[in-house]
């Protein structure tokens, strides 16, 4: 007979850590707790009643939902039972919403009842749809035509699986669409066996080669980057591996989310910079103590006042790179074994770098001449990657994907360079460099360097157009409460990095706007297409 050929799939992460935790605890805001034993039978019941309506290998079941124990249940139920996964981003503008329901050809959908005003207005849209769940945290859901079953009916109306089946390794599992800054927002897709090699090094990375004592199976997980958001950067999966407490926000409120991580002693998160920004902005909230809280920030880069801020208040910060398309765990900016001796200055100065390669990622930095730059932390180029989880392509659009593929590596679009000990540092993306005068002024760091005077609490930089240099840099800047920094004040805070040579003289913006807030995209990051859009002609 032959050897059984072990598939690499979704439900062996989800059965280790039943295995390892059965009686650890699973949290829903302060309205729902229940077991990893009790978790998987509610996936088995899911799994049951999604196969009862017909649902084949390939299916599509779109969700729309807060972060919560129901969405924890959906990552491994759907793939579970061979169908995709498609995470919907309802923070997209409701024609995009239909676009991606309509593109990945959603069978059933899954949705929150604070989403019911929004399927409402797209149902005549989506003539794939066959059915309709709604989801509802009340005892009794809302009565509306536009659903067919809530979601607890739903999974009491079929016989549970015994198990979760075994199938193809390479079969699809998950579907989710990322927004550009031009056309329509493009299908990225991963199958079981990556998300496995995902889960194994991202597990391997933060257990072993992250810093403050590492994560471990004895923190408690709360996610502060949406479900819905390429799988929570797979920290879900990682985290019922191993059987860690697990407490799901629902939606992001200022005031439950401190709640949950001061009732629970939450000592592992990870958002975007404004989501920490909000935190360590919060009224009173020097009155808490957060030590012991380890955050890892992505999304957008990591300023060094953001960091010191937040390092003020106990918790520890270490900067983290991925995209959409890279399922997303790229690097992380852990220290050498070698660094142990550096100051605790020098050490944030690393640990807000863009970081090293995770294991498993072959990345390099290439140059226009497709040469790996220098590593002197100078010379830049574009960062493109090789590992067993990248996306194969953008969903039924094959110009696009060879593109993102050309020369058989992935290309990122974002602009980098590599110091002497082989960290990268993302100092702009290609279309966000900003060339002046026939230089190259990257937006990131100038960025970085206004975060660090007292009076600003947030900046974003842009080029605006010049005609004399073609483009100057225009810094828009968002005051630090009670403050009322100046364009001349600001301007000398940047000379002196000039004269540290830090940045060039030529970098240093004349120009400044005051706002009282920043756009933001649907996942929490400066959004530079709209600023563009207002600024783009000058002030």
């Amino acid at each position: 007979m032959a050897p059984y050929d072990y598939p690499l799939l979704l439900k062996y992460v989800l059965t280790s850590g039943v295995r390892i935790a059965p009686e650890q605890k699973i949290y829903y805001r302060d309205q729902w707790e229940y077991t990893y034993t009790e978790m998987y039978q509610r996936v088995l019941q899911l799994g049951g009643a999604l196969k009862a309506l017909g649902l084949k290998t390939g299916s599509k079941v779109g969700i729309i939902e807060w972060d919560s124990h129901r969405y924890l249940e959906m990552y491994f139920a759907v793939p579970g039972i061979g169908a995709v996964m498609h995470t919907i981003n309802p923070r997209l503008a409701p024609a995009d919403v239909a676009y991606t329901m309509l593109h990945a050809e959603d069978e059933v959908v899954i949705f929150h009842e604070d989403f019911l005003p929004l399927i409402e207005k797209l149902r005549p849209q989506l003539a794939t749809v066959k059915k309709y769940i709604i989801i509802s945290d009340k005892e009794t859901p809302p009565e509306t035509p536009f659903a067919d079953t809530d979601y607890e009916t739903f999974l009491k109306s079929a016989t549970p699986l015994e198990e979760l089946p075994d199938f193809d390794e390479n079969t699809q599992a998950t579907l989710s669409y990322t927004t550009g800054t031009t056309g329509k927002p493009k299908g990225v897709y991963f199958s079981h066996r990556q998300l496995v090699l995902h889960t194994l090094a991202e597990s391997t990375t933060f257990g072993s080669l992250t810093d403050f004592g590492g994560i471990t199976k004895r923190d408690v997980y709360m996610p502060l980057t949406p479900l819905f958001h390429v799988h929570a950067w797979g920290v879900p999966y990682s985290t019922t591996m191993i059987g860690m407490k697990q407490i799901y926000p629902g939606r992001y409120e200022p005031s439950m989310l401190l709640k949950l991580v001061l009732t629970h002693k939450v000592t592992f998160s990870h958002c975007v910079p404004t989501i920490l920004q909000m935190v360590v902005g919060a009224p009173g909230i020097e009155k808490f103590d957060l030590r012991g809280w380890k955050i890892v920030i992505g999304g957008a880069r990591l300023t060094k006042g953001l960091a010191q801020s937040a390092q003020k208040l106990g918790i520890s910060l270490y900067a983290g790179y991925g995209m959409s398309e890279t399922a997303p765990l790229l690097t992380i900016a852990f220290l050498k074994p070698t660094f142990t001796e550096m100051s605790e200055e020098e050490q944030l100065d690393y640990h807000i770098k863009t970081g090293l390669p995770v294991p498993l990622v072959n990345l390099r930095v290439v140059n226009a001449d497709g040469e790996e730059v220098a590593r002197d932390g100078k010379e830049r180029g574009e960062i493109q990657v090789r590992t067993p989880w990248l996306t194969p392509g953008y969903l039924k659009e094959p110009e696009r994907s060879e593109a993102l593929w050309e020369g058989g590596w992935l290309h990122t679009g974002d602009v980098a360079t590599v110091d002497a000990h082989g960290y990268v540092q993302i100092v702009d993306r290609l279309k966000d460099v900003i060339k002046s005068g026939g230089e190259w002024i990257t937006s990131l760091e100038l960025e970085n360097l206004l975060s660090l005077h007292p009076a600003v609490n947030e900046a974003a930089v842009i080029g605006v157009p010049d005609e004399k240099w073609g483009e100057r840099p225009l810094a828009i800047v968002v005051p630090a409460e009670g403050a009322a920094p100046t364009a001349a004040a600001l301007q000398e805070h940047l000379k002196q990095y000039a004269a540290q040579g830090v940045i060039t003289d030529w970098a240093v913006p004349e120009l400044y706007e005051f706002v009282e807030s920043l756009p933001k995209t649907s996942v929490g990051k400066i959004d530079k297409k709209a600023l563009r859009a207002q600024y783009g002609g000058g002030i």
